[in-house]
């Protein structure tokens, strides 16, 4: 159990502190105003803590604590290491829902809209989030008719820039032709200026201003000029119609709702702009953390508007004041530049908003429950199921399993994929590429464990504060695929590292999906259809497809320069640009040599040359979607 510190050794300054556990794992990351007054909480007796708070104080083995300036440093230094060490006792958000947001890159030379799910590109303006694909595609095609900004990915877009050619939306009045200077700089950055304005609600004075263009185009007897104007403003006034108003009189505001039960929070965030309903997003908070309703809030803001892609409104509508209000509205005005003001809603259209709301976060956690319900319980009883089917002292709540690849002996390649409480962990996958010289599946699996095990040794025996948080956790099963042979391997590397007793092992055989295990002369047969199997299986599958993946993507680099080895002219910083300009292996492999030579990276002879030499190597494209973890 965690000792606790002598209490002036503690700073009565503001910071954040980390607890860990004995594997030195970081489990809880706190702030606080005074790290003096809060830790001394943590040091009372366990009965008059409440039940999370003491399961977590039991689990920490050390404590650590970081001082800074004030308290807004506290507050983005505990979101930072949150988000790194991912502690399991702190309130997680699980966004289930990846809503697409409107992004137009602002800091382009020749700023393009697109439709993005993913991080957050630097410099870019984001709009949203939309609840429905649907409906976000009916609003880029109002951007592409009205406004003509450019929606093609930059490769296509320097592809025809270089010939010289427009493609086919400039044909059809879909674009304005930047590839190829058919508007200036200055009248394409008004345009890009019209359409965040009229994305952010702003649609009068663009309504005004084709009304005027169109009256003027007719007046001067340029009816085709005038219809393209009367198409774009009824587009426009389509979309205008399809917004909810919800403030009249306008109005910027964010309206936060939540629904909480003893395990998960519901929030609900509308984005009011101009007093139309601009976008929704929805999420789900795991209630790990032992917190009253008014510091259950700070938390669903703070995970909020952390990396919020979307600009802060003016004001924030919540159903009760938050814990440290003004720290947290300080906080949010620090993000947005300019100040936010938190408001309690108790009458009135922001009630009105707020209920709505609520009423959407109450129904989403009614939805959830039922899921959660029924996910929950089916990995709890494949866990236990396992475990008693397998002879484990306990439910084997990390299993690592390991799959190895190659063609002929040749790029060898392994992976290790990781599953946590029946839930796949991808952050954890990890790839190796195997140094055995021949054709010995034995000796690269040994290879491969010797290597991962190694590391956790090391680990190990590091100080706390330098272990990495992925590999000084040791699983509870390391699952191989094959039969007694690679089970003896994983044996063999167990025993190498004094690890015996451990770490439970296991391989599954796939002919028969039959378990064999250490000290057993018969394997295990687990009942199909049974779900303990079917979680085996599934991690033996992800195994082997991430082995696979990787494995292909080796060979498809092997292969494009073994047959670009023999052109001349051609050396490694060509052909890396070469694979640039096409965005990939297989694009380059069906790309025509007009195309290549397109592309401006190589002269017309080389490029010839390479369309030769691609084709005659290899005339069947592989696929090669890399993986993306790194390797150890």
């Amino acid at each position: 159990m965690l000792a606790r510190p002598a209490p002036g050794s503690i700073p009565d300054a503001p910071g954040s502190y980390l607890f860990m556990d004995g594997d030195g794992r970081v489990i809880y990351v706190g702030k606080a105003k005074s790290l003096r007054q809060r830790l001394s909480n943590y040091f009372q007796s366990l009965e008059s803590l409440m039940p999370r708070t003491q399961a977590m104080v039991l689990a920490a083995e050390s404590l650590e604590w970081i001082q800074v300036a004030s308290d807004v440093e506290a507050l983005v230094l505990e979101y930072s290491l949150i988000k790194r060490y991912k502690p399991r006792y702190n309130v997680k958000l699980r966004d289930d829902k990846s809503y697409p947001m409107l992004c137009v890159t602002v800091s382009d030379e020749w700023p393009k809209a697109l439709v993005t799910r993913g991080a957050r590109i630097k410099g870019a303006k984001y709009f949203g989030p939309y609840p429905h694909a649907s409906a976000i595609r009916e609003t880029l095609d109002v951007l592409q008719r009205s406004f003509q900004i450019r929606t093609c990915s930059d490769s296509k877009f320097v592809r025809q820039q270089r010939l010289g050619k427009p493609c086919l939306l400039y044909h059809i009045e879909r674009c304005k032709g930047p590839c190829i200077a058919a508007i200036t700089g200055a009248d394409y950055g008004a345009t890009v200026d019209k359409v965040c304005s009229f994305l952010k609600g702003d649609t009068r004075a663009i309504v005004d201003e084709l009304a005027g263009s169109m009256r003027t185009a007719a007046e001067s007897l340029e009816f085709e000029r005038a219809a393209r104007f009367r198409d774009q403003l009824e587009a426009v006034n389509r979309a205008i119609a399809n917004q909810q108003v919800l403030l009249e009189g306008g109005g910027d505001l964010d309206v936060v709702g939540f629904e909480a039960d003893e395990l998960e929070v519901s929030v609900q965030v509308l984005h009011v702009r101009q007093g139309r309903l601009l976008g929704r997003r929805g999420f789900i908070l795991d209630r790990v953390e032992d917190l009253e309703l008014p510091e259950l809030l700070f938390k669903v803001i703070e995970l909020n508007y952390a990396e919020s892609a979307i600009d802060i409104a003016s004001e924030v509508v919540v159903p009760m004041e938050p814990v440290d209000a003004d720290l947290l509205s300080d906080w949010l005005g620090s993000i947005r530049t300019k100040r936010v003001k938190l408001t309690v809603a108790k009458r009135g259209n922001k009630r009105a908003l707020l209920d709505m709301a609520e009423q959407n976060a109450r129904d989403e956690l009614s939805r959830h429950r039922m899921k959660r319900a029924s996910d929950h319980n089916a990995r709890a009883q494949a866990l236990t199921a396992l475990a008693e089917y397998l002879g484990l002292n306990q439910a084997p709540l990390r299993i690592e399993c390991y799959d190895m690849s190659h063609l002929q002996g040749t790029n060898y390649v392994g992976s290790m994929v990781v599953m946590e409480d029946g839930l796949p962990k991808r952050s954890d996958y990890r790839r190796f590429r195997v140094s055995t010289p021949k054709n010995d599946d034995y000796a690269a699996m040994q290879e491969v464990l010797n290597r991962r095990l190694t590391r956790l040794v090391e680990e190990s025996q590091m100080p706390v504060s330098e272990r990495s948080r992925r590999f000084s956790y040791p699983p509870n099963l390391i699952l191989v695929d094959g039969g007694k042979g690679q089970l003896s391997v994983a044996i063999a590397a167990v025993e190498a590292l004094g690890l015996t007793g451990q770490i439970e092992l296991a391989s599954l055989a796939k002919e028969f999906e039959e378990v064999y295990r250490p000290g057993l002369s018969e394997p295990i047969r687990i009942p199909r259809g049974s779900q303990a199997l079917f979680m085996l299986q599934q991690i033996r599958d992800e195994a082997h497809r991430f082995a696979i993946t990787y494995h292909r993507t080796l060979r498809a680099k092997r292969s494009l320069s073994s047959a670009l080895d023999g052109v001349p002219g051609l050396g490694p910083k060509r052909r890396q640009a070469l694979l640039d300009a096409f965005g990939g292996i297989k694009k380059l492999r069906t790309a025509s040599v007009e195309e290549i030579k397109g592309a401006g990276v190589l002269p017309e002879s080389i490029a010839e040359m390479a369309y030769a030499a691609l084709h005659a190597a290899d005339k069947n494209p592989i696929d090669v979607k890399a993986a993306t973890s790194p390797r150890i």
